[in-house]
């Protein structure tokens, strides 16, 4: 197994994404997210990405991508940028890999198919934290939030103090949503209007809906939750 650093810079972006698109997971940043890669196109991707910035982007197919699966069905507009943590060569020659995700990216225009997987022009997408709104506003709507978010966890022993720990006094705004966007058990289109919005009010106004909305997000999930292999 091999672990690399997990520090990003913009700077190690090309603009060019290898675009991994998944069907029904909505990939964020601040989070990790494990893949089981056995498809040849894919195997490639990341054979590159290990060799160059160690970059795959994690992609959203649009609907009706069912019939045009084997070929290059259309792709959300938004995507998240993740960094290789781990990967894991098996005897079958497929892939273990632990993916973080780094940051939002827009996909801009796809290039030509000279590669077995999929490259698109894109752009890094950056939080926007109004700076019209005072600092004390936005702790309180980020104390909302994480309340929120407790009070939808399952009762297991020390789960709240787990995640005081885990997210301790350091983390913003935009962080902590993110990581409640991807824990909780929203449908896909709630997903995707997470991920698009880069506004981290907005966002986690949209978050405190939903939870209100919706009385049981988890379905039996655990935190930190139990991240599922692709």
């Amino acid at each position: 197994m091999s672990d690399e650093p997990l520090a990003f810079s913009p700077d190690h972006f090309s603009g060019i994404a290898r675009v991994f698109p998944l069907p029904n997971l909505v990939m964020f940043p601040h989070v990790m997210q494990p893949l089981h890669v056995f498809e040849p196109r894919y195997r490639a991707m990341l054979e590159e990405a290990v060799e160059d910035d160690r970059l795959i982007a994690l992609g959203v197919l649009a609907p009706g991508w069912e019939a045009h699966y084997e070929g290059r069905p259309p792709l959300r507009s938004t995507a998240c940028l993740c960094r290789v943590a781990t990967h894991q060569r098996t005897d079958k020659g497929t892939y273990n890999v632990l993916l973080l995700g780094v940051r939002r990216i827009r996909l801009v225009r796809e290039l030509p198919p000279k590669k077995l997987f999929r490259l698109v022009e894109s752009e890094i997408v950056d939080d926007e934290e109004p700076s019209e709104v005072p600092q004390g506003e936005v702790i309180q709507v980020q104390q909302r939030l994480l309340a929120a978010f407790k009070s939808v966890l399952p009762k297991i022993p020390d789960a709240f103090e787990q995640l005081d720990q885990l997210l301790g006094n350091q983390i913003t705004l935009g962080m902590l949503s993110d990581i409640v966007a991807y824990t909780i058990d929203l449908d896909l289109e709630w997903k995707v209007r997470l991920l698009t919005e880069c506004n981290v009010l907005k966002r986690a106004a949209m978050l405190l809906d939903a939870i209100a909305g919706n009385s049981t997000p988890f379905r039996g999930r655990t935190f930190p939750p139990e991240f599922s292999l692709n």
